[in-house]
């Protein structure tokens, strides 16, 4: 009889991560940058109708990376989720840190499941409150790994020539359409010599604190990104 081929425990997790990591990296970078009044989303995104980016629920929105499909019932998911837990306590009991946490969960669960492939995914969850101070941005993984985000943040694509532009360029309390051109021209930094990226190539949403609405969100019109990018 035949004995089974083994493979390391460490040898599996190993090849599943690199596995998520390269569909991660094929798809183009999502960048988010606190500005003085909220956080804004940027996404290079040429379809009108399938979104990076996203609201949840009053103060929170969400961006992702990588298989549409994957993220997108990640987002169904997180707004039942934030709905269910709303109407059933208060609309203030909804936090970014428990969608963030929720995230973590069934992102690390599937990725520890022996049964399915991990999901090829990286997120962005973000919460605006009332103060810069305690606006909240986190990072989930492909493993089910969380990391608070300060100031600005990248995933997805070629990170490290446009983590290395923000980093070199961000500072505190930004202007919205300050915010979107240095998210937008580091996104072009991801190539060699960089890019210019058109308005209409662009997804952008932002949660403004200024907003009236109890809703913070808004995504952009294509008019409305030429507009900050002049």
């Amino acid at each position: 009889m035949t004995q089974p081929f083994y493979v390391s425990p460490e040898q599996i997790m190993k090849d599943r991560a690199d596995f998520a990591r390269k569909g991660i990296g094929r798809g183009r970078s999502v960048v988010v940058v606190q500005y003085v009044d909220g956080i804004v989303f940027v996404a290079e995104n040429p379809s009108q109708a399938l979104h990076k980016i996203g609201e949840i629920y009053d103060r929170i929105a969400f961006a992702a990376v990588g298989r549409y499909n994957e993220f997108e019932n990640l987002r169904i998911a997180g707004v039942r989720l934030a709905d269910l837990r709303g109407y059933s306590y208060d609309r203030r009991d909804v936090t970014g840190r428990a969608l963030a946490n929720a995230y973590a969960q069934t992102l690390g669960t599937i990725f520890s499941a022996a049964g399915e492939k991990p999901y090829e995914v990286e997120l962005f969850v973000g919460e605006v409150a009332d103060d810069p101070a305690h606006d909240e941005i986190y990072r989930l993984t492909y493993d089910g790994s969380a990391a608070d985000v300060s100031g600005f943040g990248v995933m997805g694509g070629q990170i490290e020539q446009v983590d290395a532009y923000l980093k070199e360029h961000y500072t505190s309390g930004l202007a919205l359409n300050d915010a979107i051109k240095l998210a937008v021209t580091a996104l072009g930094r991801d190539a060699e010599p960089a890019r210019q990226i058109a308005p209409e190539s662009l997804e952008i949403g932002i949660l403004s604190r200024a907003r009236t609405q109890p809703r913070k969100f808004k995504r952009l019109t294509g008019a409305e990104i030429a507009e900050a990018l002049t």
